[in-house]
């Protein structure tokens, strides 16, 4: 009984170096099923969009909650409607009110603010939008590890090519990981729901 309080001692040391260790090493990355976690999460440099209210969206606007991020273009024919509508459905689904859905324009000469909200209510007026001038976008995107080319057509109109990837940012605004496609909406649902909570 006298080794009691050494005991005590020896684990409450213990405890106390494996919480430093713990806080030193950072955050832990999000368990996902379906997505690919960095194993720490990146900062996000300073960018300058405008959202769908034609409002300065900035990556302060991307702080305090999680995010989904998807880049496409309102003139898509069918990875960008349905990649949109899954991600409506998933917000109402979890109902979390620390998970934003922004959807970023990478064509901007079609997509204004207005175009890109009134493109987005027609899913879930409750997604968030966001476009800006092309070398602001691809400053943004490519600093996510994104891509998008336009490819123009005989006919005089074009298309965008873009990556179809999923991207999660944290609530510090720090890239924090990657959904790629072909997307399963009821694993992503469940990675989306672990994240950790504010």
């Amino acid at each position: 009984m006298r080794h009691a309080p050494v005991a005590v001692a020896v684990l409450a040391a213990v405890a106390v170096g494996v919480g430093i260790a713990l806080r030193e090493r950072g955050p832990v990355p999000p368990a996902l099923q379906s997505g690919t976690a960095l194993p720490e999460p990146r900062a996000i440099a300073d960018f300058a969009l405008v959202d769908g209210n034609g409002q300065p969206f900035t990556r302060e606007d991307l702080r305090g909650e999680w995010t989904l991020l998807f880049t496409g273009f309102t003139n898509c024919p069918d990875i960008c409607p349905l990649t949109v509508a899954m991600m409506a459905e998933l917000r109402r689904r979890l109902a979390r009110d620390d998970l934003r859905f922004l959807f970023v324009s990478v064509d901007p000469e079609r997509d204004t603010p207005e175009v890109v909200r009134r493109y987005l209510a027609h899913f879930d007026p409750a997604l968030v939008g966001a476009t800006g001038p092309r070398p602001a976008l691809e400053a943004f995107t490519s600093g996510l590890g994104l891509a998008q080319v336009v490819n123009p057509d005989a006919g005089g109109e074009y298309t965008v090519d873009h990556s179809t990837a999923l991207v999660l940012i944290d609530p510090e605004a720090r890239l924090a990981g990657y959904f790629q496609a072909p997307h399963q909406p009821e694993a992503l649902a469940a990675d989306l729901a672990g994240l950790p909570r504010r």
